[in-house]
């Protein structure tokens, strides 16, 4: 029977992207096949406006501070933004958490990659107001603001 000799690094490489690949596929396949309203052990509200479109919010990660983002400008975890996959950048939106309604106004100033479900990706602040730091994914709602209410 022939042996698979890898060499160290090359083993180690194996073994943290199937540890990773292992965790996070059943997180993966909870947010597709989940609905809004079963999400953890906490009911959802049903969205305010009707307006929006239902989603998932994350936030950015510490590494991405002070990088630069699609629309040039440096993300920083202070200012009240974010990124989505189709929204033209500088569009306002309001981002509702559905587990606790608090909201949130940020500007789309990134893209994050399109998935097969809403997302959006909002800045530390966004998230620290929305109430979601420890949880890292929540349910939310995202209602373009139009220009001629603000």
């Amino acid at each position: 029977m022939a042996s698979l000799d890898l060499g160290g690094r090359t083993a180690l490489v194996l073994t943290v992207f199937l540890f990773l690949l292992i965790h996070t596929l059943p997180l993966q396949a909870e947010e597709l096949t989940a609905k809004p309203e079963e999400w953890g052990s906490k009911k959802i509200a049903a969205p305010k406006s009707g307006r929006g479109v239902i989603g998932v919010a994350t936030y950015y990660a510490n590494k991405y501070n002070g990088r630069r983002t699609s629309s040039g400008e440096r993300y920083r975890p202070n200012k009240m933004t974010a990124a989505h996959p189709t929204l033209p950048l500088g569009t306002r939106v309001r981002v509702v958490n559905l587990t606790n309604q608090r909201e949130v106004e940020v500007r789309i100033n990134d893209r994050c990659r399109p998935r097969s479900f809403p997302l959006i990706d909002v800045s530390r602040e966004a998230a620290e107001r929305l109430g979601f730091i420890k949880r890292g994914v929540i349910p939310v709602e995202v209602v373009t603001i139009e220009e001629d209410n603000i």
